[in-house]
């Protein structure tokens, strides 16, 4: 199952702000939640570091358990590194390509978004939030979302980085993304380690 708990405390188990709004959180409480938080030891033989890794890149890209192993699994497929192929296929995720591109704050805002049926890919309604894209798409807003306050937010670039990931074309102004090609490792700003998590799989 989905962690649907509070997503501080989450980024506190997992040691690291995993959403925008828990960096401020974290700084604060940079260890894990409970009453005796402050005092736990962590437990860093080499599976507990490995699933711990696991557990990380679960959480930031709002997985289950089974859906997790089934990336792996597909990535293990592929010619390239498993963990870099693991990567690109969960970048290329609807909802991941959505807060890429600053169109959520957050990727459980970008779940919902994507379920209550405002996105469109090529024109199209899409509400399955792990839809897999490819280079070539183009996602936008339904017509009738638009004056919705998110996604108001959303094309005044309120939640958009810095710097867009390489691997897409934002026009947020137009409330559209075109994916231009796959995302290359270093385009995925994450907080883990990807080859501990296929050292945890193939253990």
């Amino acid at each position: 199952m989905r962690y649907t708990g509070p997503k501080v405390r989450l980024s506190r188990r997992a040691g690291t702000p995993l959403t925008r709004k828990a960096v401020s959180y974290f700084e604060k409480r940079p260890y894990p939640p409970g009453e005796h938080g402050r005092r736990v030891r962590r437990n860093t033989s080499d599976f507990a570091v490995r699933q711990a890794e696991k557990q990380k890149m679960r959480w930031y890209y709002d997985l289950s358990e089974k859906q997790l192993l089934r990336v792996y699994e597909n990535a293990k497929k592929r010619p390239g590194r498993t963990g870099e192929e693991m990567v690109t296929e969960l970048e290329l995720r609807l909802m991941t390509v959505v807060l890429r591109a600053g169109f959520a704050s957050s990727i459980y805002a970008a779940r919902q978004y994507i379920n209550h049926g405002h996105i469109t890919v090529d024109g199209k309604k899409v509400d399955i939030p792990s839809y897999q894209l490819k280079p070539g798409q183009v996602i936008g807003v339904r017509e009738k979302s638009r004056n919705m306050v998110p996604f108001v937010e959303a094309a005044e670039g309120i939640h958009a980085d810095d710097k867009i990931a390489g691997f897409l074309a934002v026009s947020h102004k137009d409330l559209r993304i075109a994916v231009v090609d796959r995302p290359k490792r270093e385009q995925a700003p994450v907080p883990f380690d990807e080859q501990l998590v296929v050292e945890y799989y193939a253990r």
